[in-house]
């Protein structure tokens, strides 16, 4: 079915997304890896799971430091990726299906390759200097030497947050990498640049942007320890929503990534009447099984995920509205993390597509997600790609870690896990590509992979193929009331979703052994099962009791 711009702007609260990591997806050429003829090679797949939009991962031109998040030329496409015609009939051939697609926008900062880069570094007296934050060393010290930074901010990467420049005497600074300079947004030439670029994608046809940290994009200008956060993002986004997203012929959706973010900021964010983004990534919930760092493993509880889960339903109910996801490139495979990756993982992978999908939001699946793939059994460090695991390694080694208790947790909460290559099917290389792939396949392949999945009607790809398909056609699913139950028990996930006279009743065992729920369902008795991830063995009904990992949707 064409695509259609309708100008209904609530399109999205009935949407799914599915994320293409395109460098993990699919190859075409051989080399090893993903590139959009890839990826357009294989939409019959997205069309058949039955996804409104794809947000495509970063594609532009970059030098990969930071896999793609490191952008020399935000209007030309990486040649590993292929070309901006490539893009072009992506978007063609999404259109031609019905889907959307949503690019990723990074826009805190740039590559350190990149041309307004390289002039700000060219001379303090260069026009573009004020593009980027540049200071000199702290009074009375000598700049590269320990403690001379500007402040005592620290890169997300490990390590300072500044970069010395010898040719200059001055350090620039630096959030993620120290190849990704922060990008300054107090000069309003900056903006109109940035504005200027992203109304050209959308005269080529783009539906969306996802904003990465983009909550990090203002700065106080006196940038002071301890305070990263500015003052002035609220008014950004709105000026941004102006200039670029408001008078269009149809609706563009926006995301915002935003680390640390709280429900009340997230409901000023989302408000509509404020014209800011549509819906926000929070983290929170993908926090509640580390302590200080991600690095800091913590055991998983019930408990705290619906306590957080449920809080942002509830403070989002009236105001804006809920981003849903358990994977994405940056987080390992949920179903190793939350769930059951040994015996119970097809069930358990159902379960946690029921639970994500039946909340109140925009649900998100993660290229493999929909195949139950799980983290990968890697071995040494040298097995790993990431910069973000790579630095943490060499620093907490540095430091007197043993190697093998950091290497433990590199295995569960690294980036890595989710950027091995989808796994399509039994073949070599899991049919990803006919080289040698950039990381290697999951061992697991020849029985988790797609062809396999589409063949059984049973398996974790049709169960989601039957969530997306609820969320399209029942209007509780996507616009319902959400009420959690059972807010304390350990092992049972419960909440209603209720709209006019429709309610629908969520269950959920989070473990491996059999429960009685602790719940009075008497008035469920002659309910409806609208989906359950357990095949029945009698025409009974259910018998109220939960098996292992088993979820079920009631409605009456």
């Amino acid at each position: 079915m064409a695509l259609t711009m309708d100008g209904n702007d609530d399109w999205w609260r009935t949407a799914v997304v599915y994320q293409v990591y395109p460098r993990s997806f699919a190859d075409s050429d051989g080399d090893g890896i993903g590139d959009l003829r890839g990826l357009i090679d294989c939409l019959d797949h997205l069309e058949l799971l039955g996804v409104d939009v794809v947000w495509l991962s970063p594609v532009y031109r970059s030098p990969q430091d930071d896999a793609g998040y490191d952008i020399s030329d935000y209007q030309d496409i990486g040649p590993t990726f292929g070309t901006l015609a490539d893009i072009d009939d992506l978007v063609a051939a999404l259109h031609a299906r019905g889907m959307r697609l949503m690019m990723d926008l990074v826009v805190n900062h740039t590559s350190d390759e990149h041309a307004w880069f390289e002039e700000s570094r060219s001379s303090p007296d260069n026009p573009k200097r004020d593009w980027y934050w540049w200071l000199p060393p702290r009074e009375g010290m000598a700049g590269g030497t320990p403690g001379a930074e500007p402040n005592d901010w620290a890169s997300v990467f490990s390590g300072s947050a500044w970069e010395y420049d010898e040719a200059s005497g001055e350090y620039y600074l630096h959030v993620f990498s120290r190849k990704q300079p922060d990008l300054n947004w107090e000069n309003p030439v900056v903006r109109e640049a940035i504005y200027s670029m992203m109304r050209w994608w959308l005269d080529r046809g783009v539906d969306g942007f996802r904003m990465d940290v983009i909550n990090l994009i203002s700065k106080d200008p006196a940038l002071p320890d301890g305070i990263v956060n500015g003052p002035r993002v609220h008014e950004f986004l709105a000026e941004m929503h102006r200039e670029v997203l408001a008078g269009r012929d149809r609706k563009i959706l926006t995301v915002g990534e935003m680390p640390g973010t709280t429900v009340e900021q997230a409901r000023l964010f989302t408000d509509p009447d404020r014209a800011e983004v549509d819906m926000v990534f929070t983290f929170e919930h993908v926090g509640i099984d580390h302590a200080e760092t991600k690095w800091d493993l913590i055991p998983f509880r019930l408990p705290a995920l619906k306590a957080v889960l449920g809080r942002w339903q509830a403070g989002l109910a009236d105001v804006g509205w809920n981003s849903l996801y358990w994977n994405n490139h940056d987080q390992p495979r949920a179903v190793s993390r939350f769930g059951d990756d040994g015996p119970w993982r097809v069930r358990s992978a159902k379960l946690l597509g029921t639970v994500l999908h039946l909340h109140r939001g925009t649900p998100y699946v993660y290229q493999g997600e929909e195949l139950g793939m799980t983290n990968h059994p890697f071995g040494g460090i040298d097995e790993f790609r990431d910069i973000e695991s790579l630095n943490h390694y060499a620093q907490a080694v540095g430091l007197g870690a043993d190697p093998e208790h950091v290497l433990a947790s590199l295995r569960s909460r690294g980036r890595d896990n989710a950027r091995t290559p989808v796994q399509w099917d039994d073949s070599p290389h899991a049919g990803f590509t006919t080289g040698d792939p950039w990381l290697p396949v999951d061992p697991h392949h020849p029985e988790v992979n797609a062809a396999a999945a589409i063949a059984d009607e049973h398996s974790v790809f049709h169960h989601y193929r039957r969530l997306i398909e609820l969320r399209h056609t029942v209007p509780v699913v996507a616009h319902g009331d959400f009420t959690m139950l059972l807010p304390d028990d350990e092992v049972v996930y419960a909440f209603t979703r209720s709209l006019d006279d429709v309610e629908l009743l969520v269950l959920a065992n989070f473990s491996g052994e059999p429960v009685q729920p602790d719940l009075d369902l008497a008035d469920w008795a002659d309910a409806e099962v609208l989906l359950d991830n357990v095949e029945p063995t009698n025409d009974d009904g259910w018998s109220g009791r939960l098996e292992p990992w088993q979820a079920l949707v009631l409605r009456r």
